[in-house]
């Protein structure tokens, strides 16, 4: 690959000044590294009670999204999934779910990629749910689906859905099922054409925000290879005797991602010109368009213009900085964040962003494929720079056996510091070193010496008090965040592919001496979906700080409110909120234990 030699050579001497060199494997080749002895988690965190329940029998919800591989075509295709949503989309204030439903093939040798369906299920309160699929507009004709992004689009107060996929996006917009009467409910129209979003290309994940600063959300959506039918090599199998299985994304050409700006009239425009989003480009072969799986966006370099984060499949990362009217700098190499220590582009999934560290700063976790670490990016707030930290945040402890996607940042006990759930399983049918079927890992976060909290912050692997889906095998895709019963703690919603959709309730609450929490929901004046937002929570002496942002783990939308663990101080001393406007908002004396609303105004 062309690299501009003198902003290679600095970004690299930088890093290998502070880091020790490590190995690592590319996904074409070479030997995982074994799992390291995590021993070293303390007894206090490795062993307890569980933090989550499995509650998925009980909520009345069975659903699967199936990738339709049963045809045999081994198309790359099937080897997405779907992620999960979580959208209030009838204001009654608990969190409904939406499922993308994936698809399967028909027609002339089984090459017409259709859709199955998707389902919305409607939040009754007390864990259980109901298949308002239909009655909220959303019985119909499918595509072959992958992800969701929701955001108020239009600002009227109702959020609103887009669903990526096979052959573009749709979008819902929430509209009332009579204007004349509210109390018959809300429904959904399908307006993606209408609102100029008919670009056909693969999608995958999306993030809403809004770059220009006008109060619109705006949107960025990931494209990823250009695989079709006319375009369908065969690939052999991976391990002697297997004679086909699906081909790797280095087989095929990324995509070019695009990013809109929302015009105030339920339009939009593309804007990946203006943007600098990267494209192909002819002249260096070596430069790739992207293959995006994953975006998250927020706020990185403090400037509360919302930037860009993608996790690409074996080409680079991307970091776009927002420089202003919708222009961007594309500088993952130079600020450390599009490869891993020694060079490499991995294979990425799914992104987060969160203060592991205490610092105030958004740093990155990126999910990797086998023969990869992970990726720990910590925010070293000069600069827009980042420090590739997998191994001394004890990441690489867990191996390089899984095919990680969907994953979060989540304070599971509420002491203060966020801790991180990564859902795995692979993508082809045949792997050699690992089960298409994986564990997911809860990583805790600890101090990295216990007698010198200045050295900073690790992870130990806690798997197995996640509970009984941590020590269970899955092929997981999507995971989405959020607080469905309204108890304040953090549960989640997993998809997997061809296996039952996962609801886990957080049981922290349940602990004894459990710690303390206290949760924000902001209303902007203009702005509805607050990318760009922070917001610094100050108790117990120590100071614990959250992020708006968009998109985020793999295909899926979160529960917009901010949950903050106070531990077993019994209320915040302060809380400051740093508008994208710029207008900050404290407040003194929050009692602990409850949701808080705060408005711009």
């Amino acid at each position: 690959m062309q690299v501009p030699k003198a902003r290679w050579f600095l970004a690299g001497a930088a890093l290998f000044a502070l880091l020790a060199t490590i190995a690592s494997c590319s996904r074409d080749n070479g030997v995982p590294l074994p799992p390291a002895n995590v021993s070293e988690a303390a007894p206090a965190v490795a062993t307890g009670p569980a933090f989550f329940k499995d509650v998925t029998a009980d909520t009345g919800i069975a659903f699967t999204y199936r990738n339709g591989q049963e045809t045999g075509h081994y198309a790359i295709l099937e080897s997405l999934g779907g992620g999960v949503g979580l959208i209030d989309f009838d204001g009654d204030g608990l969190l409904d779910i939406f499922a993308p439903g994936g698809g399967f093939y028909a027609g002339k040798n089984n090459q017409e990629i259709r859709g199955h369906p998707c389902k919305l299920f409607k939040n009754l309160g007390n864990w259980k749910f109901k298949d308002v699929t239909a009655e909220a507009g959303l019985e119909r004709s499918w595509p072959y689906t992958h992800g969701c992004a929701v955001a108020d689009y239009d600002r009227d107060g109702w959020p609103d859905l887009l669903v990526t996929g096979w052959g573009g996006v749709l979008l819902f917009h929430n509209v009332p099922r009579d204007p004349a009467d509210a109390a018959k409910g809300r429904t959904f129209i399908e307006v993606a054409k209408k609102a100029g979003l008919t670009d056909p290309r693969w999608s995958t994940s999306a993030g809403w925000a809004d770059f220009d600063g006008d109060g619109d959300a705006d949107l960025y959506i990931c494209h990823y290879v250009d695989w079709s039918f006319d375009n369908n090599p065969p690939c052999s199998g991976y391990s002697a005797g297997i004679a086909k299985d699906v081909c790797p994304p280095t087989q095929f050409k990324g995509l070019p991602d695009v990013i809109y700006r929302n015009n105030g009239d339920g339009t939009f425009t593309d804007m990946s010109a203006t943007a600098r989003l990267r494209q192909m480009n002819p002249k260096e072969p070596g430069e790739d368009a992207g293959k995006g799986l994953g975006v998250v966006i927020a706020d990185f370099n403090g400037d509360r213009r919302p930037d860009m984060y993608v996790a690409n499949d074996t080409v680079d990362n991307f970091l776009y900085i927002n420089r202003g009217q919708f222009e961007f700098a594309e500088d993952g190499r130079l600020k450390g964040v599009a490869r891993d220590l020694v060079g490499k582009a991995q294979g990425s999934m799914g992104v987060d962003i969160g203060d592991y560290d205490g610092t105030g700063l958004p740093s990155i976790f990126v999910t990797n494929y086998e023969n990869e670490n992970h990726a720990l990016y910590r925010n070293l707030g000069q600069r827009e720079l980042f420090l590739f930290s997998t191994t001394a945040a004890g990441i690489a402890s867990i191996g390089q056996r899984y095919v990680g996607w969907g994953t979060n940042f989540v304070d599971v006990d509420y002491d203060g510091w966020l801790d991180i759930v990564i859902v795995n399983g692979h993508v082809i049918r045949h792997p050699v070193l690992s089960g298409v079927r994986q564990k997911p890992v809860l990583f805790y976060n600890i101090p990295a010496d216990a007698a010198e909290p200045r050295k900073g912050r690790k992870f130990v692997d806690i798997t197995k008090r996640g509970g009984d889906f941590f020590n269970g095998q899955h092929c997981g895709r999507g995971l989405a965040v959020g607080d469905l019963d309204n108890d304040g703690w953090p549960d989640f919603v997993v998809s997997s592919v061809n296996e039952p959709l996962v609801i886990q309730r957080s049981a922290g609450g349940e602990h004894p001496n459990a710690n303390h929490w206290l949760g924000i929901e902001l209303k902007g004046t203009k702005n509805r979906d607050l990318v760009g937002v922070k917001i610094a929570v100050e108790a117990g002496g120590r100071t614990i700080t959250s992020f708006g942002k968009g998109g985020s783990s793999y295909g899926s939308a979160h529960d917009p409110r901010h949950r903050f663990g106070l531990g077993q101080a019994p209320k915040a001393d302060r809380v400051t909120v740093t508008w994208p406007s710029g207008q900050s908002q404290t407040l003194h004396d929050l009692a602990a234990n409850r949701y808080v609303t705060v408005s711009e105004d």
